[in-house]
């Protein structure tokens, strides 16, 4: 082509180009892949007591008390002896590596029932007003023979358990998201939390898969001064599927995120290799059903652990190969990037709770290592 016919065509080809690169960013897709796969341990997840299996993972929105605004709480599954079930820590650590231990719950010592004990879950969140609420899905000695409904237990910002949260509807509490309405200075306001059950009907199903798995609404009154009282609590999400395994304990809907205009939450429809979407959470008074399918197959592989990229997109650890994948709320995934590659097969049961924050990178804890990770994109 003649090189002025060129030059007369450049300010169209550079239109098209702006348009593509700005219809790319509305819907939450990026030209080139931001996670690096530059991976760097930031700390030992491992407390006095021994405890592993890192689970839950959530930032601290605030300072007050023992939290440390900006800091990663992890709460650990496993005792020392690695019993399934049985951990009862959880540690705070600071985005360049330094360690606390936040708290260690007495199953003997609860102010309020909760089915079976403590086994710490992924269903960790903290409140601005300092409240943090942890799941339990507790066993005697390690396995799914042994597993109990649990609670979900409320901690104080210093550490100490306050009260436990025990419904019919809250049958092992898997992971939990929340939305919090909680002004600065924890005001009297009101919280929603969002948990994924997996425990309904898979004592009787002998390690078969049933599809009785919930997500449930707990609406709380919340202050800094009175512990959260329960307004109500809501089935919103039902019939997921579910089942026992020796290895896991327990497969079912796991992680929960809420988008980011609040109008849909994100569930890892585990079992299924599937994100369910579930529409209006913070208002609807019944059942999604197992809600409607973001994206299925292709990269998401037994997905597990699950947030909100800073730019909105879904962030899915697969329980399977330990890799990350990320989904745009259109259902498109635009990356995968491993996270974890040891093992035989690779990062198989390695991965559970993230976090992505802005100016670090994307959190997480590896089960396999007992660490807190960063994986460094660009972001």
């Amino acid at each position: 082509m003649h090189p002025r016919k060129i030059a007369s065509l450049l300010p169209t080809l550079i239109a098209i180009a702006t348009l593509l690169a700005v219809t790319s960013a509305a819907y939450g897709q990026h030209p080139t892949n931001r996670h690096s796969g530059n991976i760097t341990v930031v700390a030992s997840t491992v407390p006095a007591n021994g405890d592993v299996n890192p689970y839950g993972i959530v930032r601290v929105p605030r300072s007050v008390g023992k939290l440390v605004r900006g800091s990663i709480l992890i709460s650990n599954f496993n005792n020392s002896a690695n019993l399934q079930g049985t951990g009862t820590t959880i540690v705070q650590i600071s985005p360049t590596g330094s360690f606390s231990q936040f708290a260690q719950i007495d199953a003997g010592a609860l102010p309020g029932p909760c089915p079976g004990g403590v086994g710490l879950t992924t269903a960790l969140v903290v409140l601005r007003s300092g409240w943090v609420i942890v799941g339990s899905l507790p066993t005697s000695d390690g396995s799914a023979a042994t597993a109990q409904a649990g609670c979900l237990i409320v901690l104080d910002s210093s550490g100490n358990v306050a009260e436990t949260i025990t419904d019919a509807q809250i049958n092992g509490p898997w992971d939990m998201t929340a939305f919090d309405e909680t002004g600065d200075e924890g005001h009297a306001s009101r919280a929603s939390l969002f948990v994924a059950n997996v425990l309904n009907g898979t004592a009787a199903a002998g390690g078969s898969v049933v599809n009785e798995g919930t997500v449930v609404r707990v609406d709380l009154d919340v202050s800094s001064s009175a512990n959260p009282s329960v307004e109500s609590i809501t089935v919103i999400g039902s019939g997921f599927s579910e089942r026992t395994d020796p290895a896991a304990l327990v497969i079912g809907p796991t992680g929960v995120a809420l988008g980011k205009n609040h109008k849909t939450l994100y569930v890892a429809d585990s079992l299924n290799n599937r994100i369910a979407a579930i529409s209006d959470p913070l208002h609807r008074s019944s059942s999604a059903n197992t809600g409607t399918t973001v994206s299925s197959g292709g990269s998401l592989n037994d997905p597990l652990g699950m947030t909100l990229s800073i730019d909105g997109n879904i962030l899915t650890a697969n329980g399977n190969d330990g890799n990350l994948v990320e989904t745009t709320p259109m259902g498109k995934q635009i990356a995968t990037t491993q996270l974890d590659g040891t093992g035989n097969p690779p990062g198989a049961g390695t991965l559970f709770g993230l976090v992505d924050v802005p100016g670090h990178g994307l959190f997480f804890v590896d089960d396999g290592s007992n660490t807190l990770n960063l994986e460094s994109g660009k972001r």
